[in-house]
């Protein structure tokens, strides 16, 4: 996260993340998955901007970088609303989509969340700038949500410890607390709250390519398996460590790539695609759509980055991660 003050205002720039190893590890009473990831924050921001109201109302703005016909649009949610349960978004949806401003963005339950636990009844405007595209195992609303949690710490001077805003995180979403964390790299446990942070002693350069369709998180782990053999995260993590980052390729494993491949097409053909390409190795985000290549440099990612781009399969990024 990126903090910065401009005025009244309180600015943040709020980082994707990729996942280079996810395994399942079993089924939970609660009906989530138990997870063993490696998750890395990558320099892909959305950017939060928050302005204090005269108002006791949490008005969210959102516009979404770089897309044509999408200027903001905007909702006002009054403290003692209800916030209704959260719904998966559908399969298939196109990159384009409006970003939900109302009680269902988790921008909006954050806010309302720490209001609540902190007794707080102040109004705050957040303006949203989107170019973390949604339904791509990118974790932009669990960023913006733990970008949420501490900008709004600060403005209200709530004091509150980095355990505690996890714990909070945790009402969130899977991957909240890995942001609120803060660390580049992690290994994370559970539904993704267990976080061990991982010293890695370079940068590693990505290409990210988002297909025209997203999926559904849900979708994706309604169709996934336990599977009976399971990979381990620890050499990975040992080779990440040590800077190995060529072993590190070898090693990027995704237990949700198979179930994602055979609800999107797009993501075989992304599959397919990258197989082609001089990357160290290549894998799927998440629960998809994303897909990235591991490059050597950044050079070597805006090479492989023009000729996805010319493919035109999707939008195409060249990001890295901070040692």
């Amino acid at each position: 996260m990126r903090f910065r003050q401009v005025g009244p205002s309180l600015v943040v720039h709020t980082p994707a993340k990729l996942n280079l190893f996810l395994e399942i590890l079993g089924k939970r009473k609660d009906g989530y998955h138990e997870l063993e990831t490696l998750m890395v924050a990558v320099d892909l921001f959305d950017t939060l901007t928050f302005t204090e109201e005269n108002s006791n109302e949490i008005r969210l703005r959102c516009s979404l970088a770089g897309i044509r016909g999408q200027g903001p649009t905007a909702s006002r949610i009054r403290p003692g609303e209800d916030i209704p349960e959260e719904r998966p978004p559908a399969e298939g949806i196109p990159t384009g989509e409006k970003i939900p401003t109302g009680p269902e963005n988790l921008v909006v339950k954050a806010a309302r969340l720490l209001s609540e636990h902190a007794g707080v009844e102040r109004g705050v405007r957040i303006d949203l700038t989107k170019r973390i595209p949604s339904a791509a195992g990118l974790a932009g609303g669990s960023s913006d949500a733990a970008a949420t949690l501490m900008a709004l710490n600060r403005f209200w001077k709530l004091g509150l410890g980095t355990e505690e805003l996890r714990r909070l995180a945790s009402h969130l979403g899977s991957d909240v607390a890995f942001f609120v964390d803060g660390t580049s790299a992690a290994v994370c446990y559970g539904r993704g709250e267990i976080i061990e942070p991982l010293q890695v002693p370079l940068g590693l350069h990505f290409v990210i390519a988002r297909p025209h369709t997203g999926l559904s998180t849900a979708l994706v782990y309604k169709h996934c398996q336990v599977p009976s053999r399971k990979h381990s995260v620890r050499e990975l993590s040992g080779a990440l460590c040590r800077g190995r980052f060529g072993q590190v390729g070898r090693l990027l494993h995704n237990a949700l790539q198979e179930p994602a491949e055979q609800l999107n097409p797009e993501v075989s053909q992304l599959k397919t695609q990258f197989s082609r390409l001089p990357v160290l190795g290549h894998l799927m985000s998440g629960s998809g759509t994303a897909y990235f290549g591991l490059c050597q440099t950044r050079r070597h990612a805006r090479s492989v980055a023009s000729r996805l781009r010319a493919a035109r399969i999707g939008r195409v990024w060249v990001a890295q991660s901070r040692p």
